[in-house]
């Protein structure tokens, strides 16, 4: 378990070594605590998320949104805690198909 500035920065680096990983560029990545490496105890990570991040994506970016507006993530991740194992979903998952039905109303 980490506190949530420490999880934040530990999504950040997986999402940002597992796509690329698997190449894929052309991606937005949303977080929601504005965390600076000279500001953090964490900041080796933050170092490493940045020097993958710049070295793998050519056309895409980290953003910081607020966390109210965020509610899909954070379903999601609550949705998460609950599987036993790591899940893949290729269709919009029911636990956020409202969510996402509202936002684009």
């Amino acid at each position: 378990m980490y506190n949530v500035e420490v999880g934040e920065v530990v999504r950040l680096f997986h999402a940002i070594q597992w796509l690329s990983d698997m190449q894929m560029d052309n991606i937005d990545f949303e977080v929601d605590s504005k965390i600076r490496k000279e500001e953090s105890e964490f900041g080796h990570i933050i170092a490493a998320s940045c020097s993958i991040f710049h070295s793998k994506f050519s056309n895409s970016q980290v953003e910081f949104i607020r966390r109210q507006a965020n509610a899909v993530a954070h379903t999601l991740i609550g949705e998460a805690t609950l599987l036993a194992s790591p899940s893949i979903y290729y269709a919009i998952a029911s636990c956020i198909e409202s969510l996402i039905i509202n936002e684009i109303l």
